[in-house]
This record gives structure tokens, sequence and C-alpha cells, in this order.
């Protein structure tokens, strides 16, 4: 059997972090409890490049990164702690960014089909005319633009010709064209087309990631491209360098099973955790060889165990007001979002699905490309995996027939073609119909939905407000029983805030009339003109307050540009954008708004960080492999990306770290040390006493308090945790309220304190903690 971990954590891996540094902190993510190491993607990548995901060479480690001897110091320090390595790859795409860096993309812009990486790639051939375009002009007035230079290369090679647009540089395939040419009778000889920007939407001819032009998908179903794409990655766990790996986005591949078997049977059934979001009550595909997802999953039982569900009318009344009295439905909105994404940015994919299914359906209907796009936009996951999800594509067809009657005839000629496994239209269907979702739902419905915006999380269900305890029991049961080497998490380099953002905004449903109050004024006093974006961004900046100037405006572009409301990212508003970027200056400048913000902050505050010691807690101690994303064992105050992938303060830590392990209770303050303490805490004991956590019972609590309680016994190891802070102080505290546990006596590994066995009473076990851990006197502590 495959070495699984118990727990991770996560490395940013980056210039100015790279594995040698990595290798510096082992000694302390060991101390603070952590399993395993968990590395960013390390293969080469676009310069610059602070995440990784834009791979430019396949056959070495980026030496940004610290390469080979990098990744080798890293490793070492991490055996000598006795740590286990997963690292993340990206078997989808590369960066083309750089053409000239782009090993693969290269050779094929040179020698288009007759590259010997031209299988490699997805790409119409025959609809571009035999040439790939590329859709880097401003305009298609800017060819003349183009210059033709001699850029030196070593002896043997002597010099070579490139087209160059500005700061792009591109190939002249050899033979073609002499100095002195005429560079846009030289473009027209390439085995490429440089075309406007714009017609990127509805005119492309090869698959990207999603909408970015810059990263163009690979094809790994093929033999000799998966062997090419994953040589070095192979390398690493034959050499023993890596014991996992963990898949980015495995539904853009045209077969994520046939994937995955092709990996175990490399890796001799190495442990493999894939980026999978479910959606709802989905299930991940029983036949694939994973471990489980990375985590989304649990991050939204998590969350909405700590909402009140008190609180959802008159949040939405709220959201109504904003929208000039027009309630939103949420599934309308997302139908919305997809089908503007299908029509707009991913033209080009529902146009090629219209190209590949032209002989398997009437082409006198000249309403199949709609079709297409209506079925993607009613789509309910992320797509199926023939032939399993079959009866997702009968959903879609059923929504899409009530959305377009007119379309009915059209969408029953798809389904048979659309449905069928053997079919290259369905294959290419299911590839994307996940990038509609993603940019529908992830990139785009997510910023327009914020009524409660904790619950607009990567893998949420936004229309799922809270649950109860006994449907979290329910899903915890569920994790343990069918996958519990399944990762969970709470933050990590792709959420839209940071853990403790979303915990502290939970905080709102508990007080809704005071949050309409607050934005209120904020919208009176620092008006923008946009009821729903400015609900987003005043909760926005409460949560991460404080938070630099700097990175709230950062924010506040982004945001507004997916929302796609009032400003985009191709076409920006700039009245509106002058009246955004003021309102964040005015959170600085104004005392009056800086008064309401610092009012809504003490409001939120203190049971912000009683939600957030609660969802550590859970998440560390519940079924699934805890991933602890770097630095969140304090306040993780982030936004969305870059601002999540900060420098951490890894000495400061070590600092707290140290403290605590001589005997410092740290108070619930915003140091974020408390956070540290439970972190801590908890990840020893799942590491050093794994036999406390082989199961999973609910607990419940009596008295006239218990909703405000939830617990499990995880086998020895009981978790306890405050949910809904601010009703607890309301109805004056936890009072009568106990919790039945084990017969014998147990110890708070929190606080050290000892309590005798049966009903506890709950005020004096959280008296200094809103959790506790609880375990028998044998554990090793």
């Amino acid at each position: 059997m495959a070495r699984q971990p118990v727990s991770t954590y996560r490395i940013q891996v980056r210039k100015s972090f790279d594995l040698n540094a990595t290798a510096e902190v082992v000694d302390y993510l060991h101390d603070l409890g952590a399993d395993w190491v968990y590395l960013s993607p390390l293969l080469e990548a676009e310069a610059g490049s602070d995440h990784g995901y834009d791979v430019v060479d396949h056959s070495r480690i980026d030496p940004d990164r610290g390469g080979p001897a990098g990744l080798d110091a890293a490793v070492a320090a991490a055996r000598a702690a006795g740590m286990g390595v997963l690292i993340d790859i990206v078997p989808n795409h590369v960066g083309v960014a750089t053409p000239v860096h782009s090993r693969w993309w290269w050779d094929v812009l040179t020698n288009g089909r007759d590259s010997r990486y031209g299988d490699a790639f997805d790409i119409d051939w025959d609809f571009g005319g035999g040439k790939v375009r590329l859709p880097v002009l401003g305009s298609a007035a800017d060819l003349p633009a183009l210059e033709l230079v001699e850029v030196p290369q070593d002896a043997e090679e002597g010099a070579r010709l490139e087209l160059r647009y500005y700061d792009h540089r591109f190939p002249v395939t050899p033979g073609t064209a002499a100095l002195g040419d005429d560079p846009v009778e030289v473009h027209e000889r390439q085995h490429y087309e440089l075309v406007d920007w714009r017609r990127a939407d509805y005119d492309l001819n090869y698959r990207r990631f999603f909408a970015v032009n810059t990263l163009a998908a690979v094809r790994v179903e093929l033999p000799e491209v998966f062997a090419r794409s994953h040589a070095e990655i192979l390398r690493w766990v034959r050499e023993g360098l890596a014991d996992g790996l963990r898949i980015d986005h495995p539904d853009g591949l045209f077969d994520p099973g046939k994937y995955l078997d092709d990996l175990a049977e490399a890796t001799g059934g190495a442990y493999v955790l894939v980026e999978k979001i479910l959606e709802g009550d989905e299930q991940m595909p029983a036949s694939w060889k994973t471990a489980g997802t990375t985590g989304y999953d649990a991050l939204g039982d998590i969350e909405r165990i700590l909402v009140d569900p008190a609180g959802e009318a008159a949040l939405t009344a709220l959201d109504t007001q904003l929208r000039d009295g027009t309630a939103v439905d949420w599934h309308d909105m997302v139908h919305e979002s997809k089908r503007a994404v299908a029509d707009g940015i991913l033209r080009s994919e529902v146009l090629r699905l219209d190209r590949v299914v032209a002989d398997r359906v009437d082409r006198s209907d000249d309403r199949v490309a709609d079709a297409i796009a209506e079925l993607l936009a009613c789509f309910p996951v992320y797509r199926s995996y023939l032939p399993e999800g079959g009866d997702r594509l009968t959903q879609a067809a059923d929504l899409a027939r009530a959305h377009r009657p007119d379309l009915a005839a059209t969408i029953d000629a798809l389904l048979p073609v659309l449905g069928d496994p053997t079919e290259a239209s369905a294959l290419r269907f299911q590839q994307t119909s996940g990038m509609v979702m993603a940019k529908g739902v992830e990139d785009s419905a997510f910023y327009r939905y914020s009524r409660l915006t904790s619950l607009t999380e990567v893998g949420g269900e936004p229309s799922e407000f809270a649950i109860d305890a006994d449907t979290f029991h329910a899903r915890q049961q569920r994790r343990q029983s069918s996958s519990p080497a399944s990762m969970t998490a709470l933050s990590t380099h792709d959420t839209k805030r940071g853990e403790d953002v979303r915990t502290r905004i939970d905080v709102l449903a508990e007080i809704p009339d005071s949050w309409a109050e607050a934005l209120r004024e904020l919208r009176r006093l620092a008006p923008v003109g946009d009821g729903p974006f400015e609900n987003l961004l005043w909760q926005a900046i409460v949560g991460a307050w404080p938070a630099s100037r700097e990175r709230l405006h950062a924010y506040a572009e982004k945001a507004s540009r997916e929302a796609g409301n009032s400003t985009t990212w191709t076409a920006p508003d700039e009245a509106f954008e002058t009246r955004m970027h003021a309102a964040v200056d005015a959170a600085f400048d104004d005392p009056q708004v800086a008064a309401v913000i610092e009012r809504i902050v003490a409001l939120v505050s203190a049971p912000g960080w009683s939600n957030s010691l609660s969802a550590k807690l859970l998440q560390l101690t519940a079924p699934g492999v805890p991933d602890v994303y770097q630095g969140s064992e304090l306040w993780e105050q982030s936004l969305v990306d870059p601002d999540n992938r900060r420098a951490v303060d890894f000495a400061e830590r070590r600092r707290l770290l140290a403290d605590i392990d001589g005997g410092v209770q740290p108070p619930v303050d915003a140091s974020g040390a408390a956070k540290l303490l439970v972190t801590t805490r908890a990840l020893r004991l799942r590491r050093d006493n794994p036999r406390l956590f082989t199961g999973y019972t609910p607990l419940a609590a009596s008295g006239s308090a218990a909703a405000h309680l939830v617990a499990f016994d995880r086998g020895g190891a009981i978790a306890v945790a405050t949910r809904l802070p601010v009703g607890l102080a309301e109805r004056g505290g936890w009072e009568d309220t106990t919790l039945d546990v084990a017969a014998g006596p147990v110890i708070d590994v929190l606080t050290g304190r000892r309590y005798d066995g049966g009903p506890l009473t709950v005020s004096e076990v959280l008296d200094r903690y809103p959790v506790a851990l609880l375990v028998g006197e044998g554990a090793t502590l």
C-alpha cells in the first residue's frame, strides 16, 4: 500500500522562496506537527511566475525555484525529519506567453504540423488553414509593426531569423525568409498567424486552460505526450524524491480516469490527489485511482456549520434592496453567467464543438452552436465522465429545453451524439463544460452574488446558506467511510478569501441588521454606484482589516472586473473605477468612513476569532488529510490571488511556537498565537497518535446552549467547538450546557487541564478558548 500522509503543509515555491529556503523551514514544519511537506509546481515555468502553473519545460526543475539541487536539499531535510513529500503537477497545459522559452510551442510554431510536438497540442489545423492563430495584435492593422531581426546563435547553428511584435518574439521557419524581406510577407509564410487579440473569443484554433490565451492545453492522453511530460516527474517518484502527487485541473483532460490509470501504473500506485471540484451531492467516480480531492468540499462544510441560518432572510432582503428590489436566484444567475461565457470568452470552444458534430447532425439546422451553448450553460456539474454521469447530460437537456423551448428539437438531435463515449464531440463537450462552469461560476457569479461572500468560495454552493450539526456530522461520516485519505483545506493558493477573512464575514449572519446599517452609511459616505459590488467590497475590507491600501485597491480592481457588471477587463469603465478606488481610499483618508469600518470590525473581530479557532480545530481533527496552507497557522486574512501568495514570516512563527512549547498559553487576540496553539497541538496529536483518529462518532451536548456546540469523537480524540458565538453571548453563555464524553478522565491538550469522565460542564471546558481537544490520559502529548 502506498504511503499516505497524516497531514500536509503547503509551500508556494518561487524565486523569492525557493526549494533551498523550503529546506530551511522543514524543521519548523515538523515541530509544528505537519507530517508531509506539500510543494507547489516545480517544473520550469514562465520567468517571474509566482505560482508555477505555466510550465515551459517538462524536462527540468525550474532553476529559479532551486533546480535539482534545491529539491534534493528540501527532500533531504524532510527525510531527516521523518516527513513525506507531496508535489503539485500540471498535466493539462503549458505556458506559451513567451514562445521562445516554451520548447514544445516554439517548435510547433517553427515547423507546424511537422513538428515533433505537433500532436502534443490540441490544435484544429484545418480550421486555421494549416496555421496556429495567435491572438496578440492590438488590431489587425498592427501587422506593419512587425520587424524581421537576426538573432545570434552559437557557432554551430549560426544566426536565426525571428519576427518581433514589440516585445513578442516568434520563430521564422528556416528557408522561408532572408534578412531584408518584408516582415508582413514573411509572416504570411509561417505556420502561425498573428491576429487581433479580440478574435480569441470566437476564432481561436487551439484549446486553452479556460480562456487564458497564454496557457495552451496538451494531450496527455497520447502515450508519447504522457511520457515526455512526465519523465522528470516519474524520476522524482522512482528516486524517492516524491511520495505523492497532486494533480491540477483533471477535468481539463480528455479522459481523467484513463490518465489516473496511466499515472498509477507509472508510479507503482503512489498517493495521488486530484483538484476536483464537486458540486452539491456529487461524488467522484469510484473507478478513479486517487485518494480523493484537494479539500474544497470539506471547506464548504466547515464554513456552513459556522453560519447562522437565522440571518439568511435579512441578508437576502438586503441583497434584494441593493438590486433595486429585484430578488436574485442563484441558479438563474449561474445560468446567465455561464451562457454569457459560452457566448463570449469561450465562444471559440463552442464553435469548435459545432464543427466536430458537423457530420453527426442535420446541418440544415443552423442552431446547433446555440443549442450546444445552452447545454453547457445548463450542465449541473463541472463535467461527466462517460459512461459515468450520463444522467447529468439528461438533466442539462431538460433544463435547456425549459430555458429555450425553441431549441428542443436541436437538443434532442444532439443528445445521442454528446452522450456517446465513442464520439469525439462527446469527449470534447466534457472538457468544455468544465471550462464554462469555472469561468461562469468561480470567476463571474461568485463576484456578483454578494449576499454573504464567505459562501462564494471555490467548490462552494452559495444557495446553501448554512447547515446544522446533523448534516455536518453526516458529511464527515461519509468522508470517513468513502475517502478517509482525501485532503481537507481551509485556505489554498486559489481561495477567493483567506480562511479568517471568511470566518469574520460569517459573523455578519449573526448581526445582519448591524451590517445593513453600516453598509448604508458606507454607501452614503463613499458611493460607488453598484450596490451588490459595494456589499462584496466592504465585506472584503471588513474581513481583511487592517489591510494595506495597495492590497485593497488591487482586490477591488480584480473583483469588479471579474464581476463584469460595472466594469470589465477588456473595457474598463473609468468613471466607475475612479469612484471605486475613491471608496477604498476613503477607508484610510475619511474619518467618517474609517469610523464605520472600525465600528463593524469591533463587532466581528472577537466572534470571528472564535469562528476561526473552531474552523481550524474541526478541519485538523475531522476525517481526511488536513492541509495547512503556508502561514495559516496564524490569522490568514489574505484576499484573492496574488494576495494569498505573499511572503510568510516564518521567524515570527518559530518564535511564537517556541513560546507555546515553553508553556505560554496565548490569549485569543490579534497576534493569532491562539490559532498557532490549536494548530500545533492538533497536528502533533494526530501525527503521534493515529489510533485516536480511526472513527467518527457525533457527540451531542445537553442544555440550553447545546445548539452552539459541535463535537465529535474520532476514536479517542474528541473535538469540541463553539458555533454562533454572538448568539451564545447574547443568551448569557453556556449556562447549564454539558457534554457527555468517555467514562474515564480526559485531558484538554490545548490547556493541559484534566477532567473527570462523564458529563462535562461546557462553561468550564471552554472558559479560556472557544475550542477544546480532549484525549484520554494514555495519549502521547
